[in-house]
């Protein structure tokens, strides 16, 4: 990456300033990458070369292990060190559960709490994960992920009972993948990719599929080593208070529904989500893109870094044209909240050249996902009534694994980050959305009412960022002259004509393009997975309105700040 950076550490007020591609918002970390493989009828010293596909989610090492008496199943594991960097690899196995071989990717925010609570004295390592292998053995699977409070994705593997587990977390915050043939072969991995191209005896195609948010899946292991599909059940949906809020650090929330009391209950449950994230042997940082939800984050995340005494100062991220909405807003709220800043400047031109490795990264199509990774975002419309509003919140916040949390992961993952994203708080959401319906709507147009309410007049964000309305990244990143969208517009008239849009259904037709932006990425995929296009479901589209392109550039309700 080309910088531009002041030799001396800023003081406030004073920025860095560097050229790059970035996007989204939230705490920021480091990650891993995981891959597994249960009755493969290919070498394994073959296939194990698919799990370097997935080598920028953990450069700090890679570790491949067979599995004991099992010579066709393996383990693949690439590490950043987060938490015991000396004790940290995988799979974790210890000494009190020798037949237990457990690879995870994520965090477990009370797994000290859990520790406590349930009196486990006998830990070998300080590795966040290894309360899996204790709850396992003492609760069973589905208790065990039930008490998880954190992001995870774990493949765990018990040859005292012959069982291969996989979980994942409430909204999918971390990926995984399987691969299951008609007579057993299962291959698990973090990404896609990394499954595309495993060799199986079956003259059938194996189909790959995420792995469902929320739930785990019990296999039976076979003496061959092949598995069986047994169970699959649902651990936690976002609409249900989650079991571990028992011993969560925010006891008791104020009864009723009075607004006083919402208020107050919605800025413990943030500070509480932000201040769980903080744990990490390595240095956290903040995306900030003057929005409301970023501007909340890192303004909390300074307070309590400040409150807890860390030894470096919290650095900001923005990403924007010199003269952008985001870019002047992000700068206000750094300098209020006195962060370390930086600028990470951003032209179309930079965008259009990083579109063919986005698809790659993100593995899909999708139209907003793909725009949002570069620098556009989607904008959701009005619903018609409370109710109706309500019930597609549910749905949108089910479906964020498809869209919205898979683009945070892919674009910070492909380059060695990790993102913590605090308003995914399993306690903040399920409050949140226990609240009359009514009160969370939109108030005197105003989306995002209520939350703004909440912080009202406590200044940890200036008062025009907390009312500032919500942009259309594209706008909000981009020149005041030329929009992303439109710089899009215009190239994709030179990269796809009108020939070859007319034809587009029989071209594709799983979700064929209805817009050449959209012909030109489904062929950049096509390109990178041939014959994956079922990897796509549906493309996201805003309700309530007969939309075409999800952008809010197209809506005729929309209207960047500087056109009003």
């Amino acid at each position: 990456m080309e910088q531009r950076t002041r030799s001396k550490t800023p003081e406030r007020g004073q920025f860095c300033r560097a050229s790059s591609s970035c996007s989204l918002s939230a705490v920021q970390e480091r990650m891993c990458g995981i891959w597994a493989l249960f009755g493969s009828d290919e070498c394994l010293s073959v296939q194990c070369t698919s799990a370097m596909k997935i080598g920028h989610r953990g450069p700090d090492a890679f570790r491949f292990e067979n599995v004991n008496g099992y010579t066709n199943c393996c383990f693949g594991f690439h590490r950043l060190a987060i938490v015991d960097q000396l004790y940290g690899m995988q799979p974790l196995r210890v000494k009190k559960f020798p037949y237990l071989w457990l690879v995870y990717n994520g965090e477990i925010y009370n797994h000290q709490t859990l520790k406590k609570q349930f009196g486990y004295t006998d830990y070998q390592t300080k590795v966040d994960g290894e309360i899996l292998l204790h709850l396992y053995d003492n609760f069973g699977i589905q208790k065990m992920a039930s008490l998880l409070d954190g992001v995870f994705a774990f493949i765990l593997l018990d040859t005292a009972n012959r069982k291969v587990f996989l979980g994942r977390d409430t909204y999918g915050v971390r990926p995984m993948f399987k691969l299951l043939t008609d007579n057993g072969f299962l291959a698990v991995c973090s990404e896609a990719k990394g499954l595309t191209d495993i060799t199986h005896s079956m003259s059938s195609p194996a189909t790959i599929t995420p792995f469902l948010p929320g739930h785990f899946e019990v296999f039976d292991l076979k003496p061959s080593g092949k598995v069986e599909s047994v169970e699959m059940a649902r651990f936690h949906s976002c609409t249900q208070e989650p079991n571990h809020s028992a011993y969560d650090l925010v006891k008791d929330l104020k009864p009723g529904f009075d607004q006083e009391s919402v208020k107050s209950n919605i800025r413990s449950l943030f500070e509480n989500a932000v201040r769980k994230r903080l744990m990490a042997h390595r240095r956290i940082g903040c995306l900030l893109s003057g929005g409301l939800d970023s501007s909340l984050v890192a303004a909390t995340l300074v307070k309590l870094a400040k409150e807890d005494k860390l030894k470096y100062p919290i650095q900001t991220f923005a990403i924007g044209a010199e003269d952008s909405p985001d870019i002047l807003a992000a700068r206000k709220v750094a300098l209020h909240i006195g962060s370390e800043h930086h600028e990470v400047n951003f032209t179309p031109e930079e965008g259009l050249r990083a579109v063919d490795e986005v698809i790659f990264h993100l593995e899909t199509y999708d139209i907003t996902t793909i725009r949002a990774s570069v620098g556009e975002s989607k904008i959701n419309v009005l619903a018609p009534t409370p109710k109706a509003a309500a019930e597609d919140s549910v749905r949108l916040l089910k479906e964020l694994y498809l869209f919205d949390v898979l683009r945070a992961d892919r674009t910070t993952a492909a380059h060695g980050l990790e993102l913590r994203v605090p308003f995914l708080d399993h306690r903040f959401t399920a409050y949140y959305l226990s609240l009359p319906e009514e009160m969370r709507q939109p108030k005197d147009g105003v989306e995002k009412y209520l939350l703004r309410d909440a912080f009202k007049g406590l200044n940890l964000i200036p008062d025009e960022i907390l009312w500032r309305r919500k942009e259309a990244f594209s706008d909000g990143m981009t020149s005041i002259k030329k929009s992303w969208y439109n710089s899009l517009q215009d190239q994709m008239e030179s990269e796809v004509n009108d020939y070859q849009l007319e034809k587009a259904a029989k071209t594709f037709p799983h979700l064929p393009p209805r817009t050449k932006e959209a012909y030109y990425y489904r062929q950049v995929f096509e390109k990178k997975y041939p014959g994956r296009a079922e990897w796509l479901s549906h493309y996201w589209m805003p309700r309530w309105i007969n939309a075409t392109d999800p952008s809010a550039r197209t809506l005729s309700i929309y209207k960047p700040d500087k056109d009003q």
